[in-house]
C-alpha cells in the first residue's frame, strides 16, 4: 500500500496515510475541532473539498466557520439546500439567489407572476430542516461540458447553460443532491448535516436565507436589521438590468460576443450621471442649510471619482465645492491610539481630531475664515501652510473618509447643515442566478489592479492586506451605512470584463508557497468566466479610471 505524508498545520501533526483517503477523514483521524465544524481544508495554499483524496504529499490547514472561506462555503452549501428543498416541493419554480441583505441573502421562487407565499416558504424551511437533519452526501461529479449543459437544459436552467456555453471549458463540476443539481463558482460541504444553523422567512416579495453571523458567536441574528435604502439600490439596479435581459455573466458575454458592449458602456455611464445629478439635485434644494457632504465608503468602492462627480453637477446647479481631507484631522503620531498589535491604528475614529474638526466646521458654517491643516505623514504632526478657506452664500465643502457616516464624527454640529452619501459596490450582476458576485470580490479586484498600476504593490501584498481591511470596515462602515441621506452605487455592469485583461496576470504571480494563492487562485477562476473587455470606450469621467487611469480628475 502507497503511502503519502500529510502535514497538519491545525495541530502540527505529521503522518502518513494510504492513498485513497479523503481529507475528511484526515480530519477525524487527527480529531481536529473547529468553530461550526470542518467545512473546507487548505492543501498546500490552495482549497480543496473535503471529499478529495490526495495522492501526493501534501501541507493541509483545516478551516471552520470563523473563516471568509468557510463561510462562504456554508452559504453556498445552504443555498444550495434552499434550491434542493423548493425543486422537490414546487418543481416548476424559478429560483433565484438575489443580492446580500443584512445577515444573509434575498431570494425570490417564481413561476411566472407567482411568488411564493409565507406558507408555502414555511413548508420550503421544514423541507430544508428535513435534509439537514438527514445529513445527506452532496456529490460532485466533473463531465464534459457539452453533457453539463444538457443536463442544465433539462433542468430549466438556462442561466447556467448560458454561462457554459460562453466559458470555454472542456470540462464542468456538476453537484448533485438528491434529484437536484447545480453548478456553483467555488466549494461546497461534503454533506447537510453540517448545516445546522439558519432561518428562512418571507420578506418584499421574496424571502431571506439567514446564515450564521459572526458577530453573534456564528448564530443566526437575534433581530433582522432592515437596510431599507441599500435594498432599494439594489432592487432597483436588478430590475434595470432585468429590462436590458443582463441579469447574468452568461447574457453580458452573449452581448459582448455579439458586439453590444460599445451601448452597454454608454447606458451603464450615463446611468451614473444621472444617479449623481439626482444627489445633486437634492442637495441645490437645501443648499440654504446644508453646507457640509461627507462621503463614505468602503475600499475601492470608488469615493474619490464620486466626489469630484458630484462636484461639477452641484456647480452646475451653482454650487461651488471645496474638498477637505479627513486625514488631514489626524491626532499627532505620539497621541495616535495602537491595536490590539501594539501597531499605530489610523482606522479607528479616535485617531481623528474630533474636537478641532468640529471646531473648524463650526467656524466655516459662521462665516469666519479657516486655516486649512496639512497633516504630514512623514513627522506625524499637524502642520499650517497659509491655505485658508471662507465660504459664501454658495459654497460648500465636501468630506471623503473612512467615518463620515458615523456621528461621532460631527457630535457638535447642526445634523441640519450635514448631508451624508454612502458609496459602495452593490454588485446586481449574477453569475448564474444561483452564484451571486459578492462587492467584496468587486472590490477587491478593483483594488489589486489600482495597488499595483500606481502604489507599486503586489497582487500577493494587496491579498493579504485585505482581511484587516474588511474588519476595518465592519467597525467603522457597516453599521453606521443606515445613516446615509443617499446611496451610490458604484459597481459597472461591464467592469469586469475590462478589470479581467488587467488582474488575471497580477494573480498569476502570485506563488504557491504564499498563503494569498488560495485567494488568487479563486479571483483568477472567477475572472475566467467573463468575456474580455476593451478599455478603449471608456471615458476619462468614468469612475473605472480611478483604477486603471486616464482620469481627466485630479486630486
Amino acid at each position: 500500500m502507497r503511502l503519502i505524508q500529510i502535514t497538519s498545520e491545525n495541530n502540527n501533526v505529521v503522518k502518513d496515510y494510504p492513498v485513497g483517503i479523503d481529507y475528511m477523514s484526515i480530519a477525524y483521524d487527527q480529531n481536529i475541532k473547529l468553530k461550526g465544524g470542518i467545512l473546507g481544508v487548505y492543501a498546500t495554499n490552495k482549497i480543496q473539498e473535503l471529499n478529495f483524496t490526495p495522492i501526493r504529499p501534501a501541507t493541509v490547514r483545516f478551516f471552520g466557520l470563523d473563516t471568509a472561506d468557510g463561510q462562504s462555503v456554508y452559504a453556498r452549501t445552504l443555498f444550495f439546500v434552499l434550491y434542493a428543498a423548493i425543486h422537490d416541493l414546487f418543481r416548476d419554480y424559478n429560483v433565484t439567489l438575489e443580492f446580500p441583505v443584512s445577515s444573509g441573502y434575498f431570494c425570490t421562487a417564481k413561476k411566472g407572476k407567482k411568488q411564493l407565499n409565507p406558507d408555502e416558504i414555511q413548508q420550503v424551511k421544514n423541507r430544508m430542516l428535513e435534509i439537514i437533519k438527514a445529513d445527506i452526501p452532496i456529490t460532485r461529479i466533473d463531465m464534459l461540458t457539452d453533457e453539463a449543459i444538457k443536463l442544465f437544459e433539462d433542468h430549466g436552467l438556462s442561466a447556467k447553460t448560458k454561462l457554459l456555453r460562453t466559458r470555454g471549458s472542456m470540462y464542468t463540476s456538476v453537484y448533485s443532491l438528491g434529484s437536484a443539481v447545480d453548478y456553483f463558482y467555488g466549494y461546497l460541504a461534503p454533506s447537510t448535516g453540517c448545516l445546522s444553523v439558519f432561518d428562512i422567512f418571507p420578506y418584499k416579495y421574496g424571502m431571506v436565507l439567514s446564515v450564521p453571523d459572526e458577530d453573534n458567536d456564528f448564530k443566526t441574528p437575534k433581530v433582522f436589521v432592515e437596510e431599507e435604502m441599500i435594498f432599494n439600490n439594489y432592487a432597483e439596479f436588478t430590475r434595470w438590468q432585468d429590462a436590458f435581459q443582463l441579469n447574468t455573466v452568461g447574457e453580458l458575454n452573449e452581448a459582448i460576443l455579439d458586439g453590444r458592449v460599445s451601448d452597454i458602456i454608454k447606458v451603464v455611464e450615463t446611468s451614473q450621471e444621472v444617479r449623481i445629478h439626482e444627489a445633486a439635485y437634492k442637495i441645490a434644494q437645501m443648499k440654504k442649510k446644508v453646507k457640509i457632504i461627507l462621503i463614505a465608503g468602503p475600499s475601492s468602492s470608488g469615493k474619490t471619482t464620486s466626489a469630484q462627480r458630484l462636484a461639477i453637477h452641484l456647480e452646475v446647479l451653482g454650487i461651488k465645492c471645496y474638498k477637505l481631507s479627513l486625514d488631514d484631522y489626524f491626532v499627532d503620531r505620539e497621541n495616535t491610539p495602537r491595536d490590539k498589535n501594539g501597531n499605530y491604528d489610523f482606522e479607528t475614529i479616535d485617531a481623528i481630531d474630533i474636537k478641532f474638526f468640529n471646531k473648524q466646521l463650526n467656524d466655516l458654517l459662521d462665516g469666519k475664515e479657516i486655516e486649512l491643516p496639512r497633516f504630514d505623514f512623514h513627522t506625524g504632526k499637524r502642520v499650517f501652510r497659509g491655505e485658508k478657506l471662507k465660504l459664501s452664500e454658495n459654497d460648500m465643502v465636501v468630506i471623503e473618509g473612512l467615518h463620515g457616516l458615523n456621528p461621532n464624527l460631527v457630535p457638535n454640529v447642526d445634523p441640519k447643515c450635514v448631508y451624508k452619501i454612502f458609496v459602495s459596490t452593490l454588485t446586481t450582476i449574477s453569475i448564474d442566478g444561483h452564484n451571486i458576485i459578492p462587492p467584496t470580490d468587486n472590490r477587491l479586484i478593483r483594488r489589486i489592479v489600482r495597488d499595483q498600476r500606481f502604489r507599486g504593490y503586489s497582487a500577493e501584498d494587496t491579498i493579504k492586506r485585505w482581511p484587516s481591511i474588511r474588519e476595518g470596515e465592519k467597525k467603522y462602515i457597516e453599521p453606521y451605512q443606515g445613516n446615509a441621506d443617499f446611496t451610490f452605487n458604484s459597481a459597472m455592469l461591464y467592469e469586469l470584463g475590462v478589470l479581467k485583461t488587467y488582474v488575471r496576470p497580477l494573480l498569476e504571480q502570485v506563488p504557491q508557497t504564499s498563503r494569498a494563492y488560495s485567494e488568487a487562485h479563486r479571483l483568477s477562476k472567477f475572472m475566467s468566466y467573463f468575456e474580455s473587455v476593451s478599455i478603449d470606450e471608456i471615458p476619462p469621467t468614468s469612475l473605472m479610471r480611478e483604477f486603471l487611469g486616464g482620469s481627466s480628475f485630479k486630486d
